[in-house]
């Protein structure tokens, strides 16, 4: 698990005083995991305090130890993994505090759990901050879009957090989790996707991880959709620069880190620009 937290104008700053949020653990370890991980790359996407987050990825290239973050912001975060042995989940998780002893946080602080599906793991994280987490066991497959949806709802100190993940075979959205946390009433905000190598063996540094992430939407508190055209492209401490970034269609920006990789699209800390389109439209089938 990698906590988050926010980072304000400065090296991931972006555009119209908005807030990315990174990887705690990409700040303080990235230096001393040159030539052990992969460099972890961020899109920050830059939009209003929102209640929707929803957004698409399609993996291209993975290994063993491979987070392919899709829906990030400042309380948790949302995406697809491939652990090793064959094995691939989807991960949802929210946060409650920032002890590494999830034991620590008193049980009326802690994440509850409002709903879980059938099909869905739950459990408290630790180690580098502490909250709730779900494991969906889903045999992912490289070159397919996958589709991932966030609702915020504030109720009182808390907002609700619930995950929604899209079934391709069976065309239906499955609502994973909906977690509680103490958050002052927030909405959502600090949007952003990551790749990450969590293998870190060396070995992991020669395989290359690839993603498009795309067709990004933000419903707003006020109910108005903003699409997600712009994205920073940021990087964590590791100094290596076998990375990239940029865009790969009108609606889809793109990560890439590892292996063979070049930087020959996007700078470090440059902004990423898709065309504004009048006919975009947000989804129609969206859960409610």
């Amino acid at each position: 698990m990698t906590k988050t937290k926010s980072v304000s104008l400065g090296l991931t700053a972006l555009i119209l005083a908005a807030t990315i949020v990174v990887p705690v653990g990409d700040v303080v370890a990235g230096k001393n995991l040159e030539g052990i991980a992969c460099r972890s790359v961020h899109l920050g996407y830059p939009a209003p305090e929102g209640r929707t987050f929803y957004n698409e990825a399609t993996i291209r290239k993975s290994a063993p130890g491979s987070y392919f973050m899709v829906c990030g912001w400042n309380r948790g975060y949302f995406g697809l993994q491939e652990i090793g042995n064959g094995k691939k989940v989807v991960l949802f998780s929210v946060w409650d505090s920032g002890q590494n002893n999830p034991n620590a946080v008193p049980a009326e602080k802690r994440v509850k759990i409002l709903h879980q599906d059938a099909d869905v793991r739950v459990g408290r994280f630790g180690g580098e901050g502490s909250g709730g987490q779900s494991f969906f066991d889903f045999d992912w497959k490289i070159g397919e879009t996958y589709r991932c949806m966030v609702r915020a709802t504030p109720n009182g100190p808390r907002t609700e957090y619930a995950g929604y993940f899209y079934l391709p075979k069976t065309k239906e959205w499955k609502h994973l989790v909906t977690f509680s946390t103490l958050s002052k009433g927030q909405p959502l905000r600090g949007y952003y996707s990551f790749v990450e190598d969590f293998k870190r063996n060396r070995v992991s540094t020669t395989h290359a991880r690839v993603a498009d992430f795309g067709s990004g939407w933000v419903e707003t508190t006020t109910g108005e959709w903003i699409p997600l055209l712009k994205a920073r492209f940021t990087g964590d401490a590791n100094p290596v620069m076998n990375i990239n970034g940029g865009k790969t269609s009108p609606t889809t920006f793109f990560l890439a880190t590892g292996g063979e990789t070049k930087n020959v699209d996007t700078p470090l800390r440059e902004m990423i620009e898709l065309p504004a389109d009048q006919n975009r439209k947000p989804p129609e089938d969206l859960p409610k």
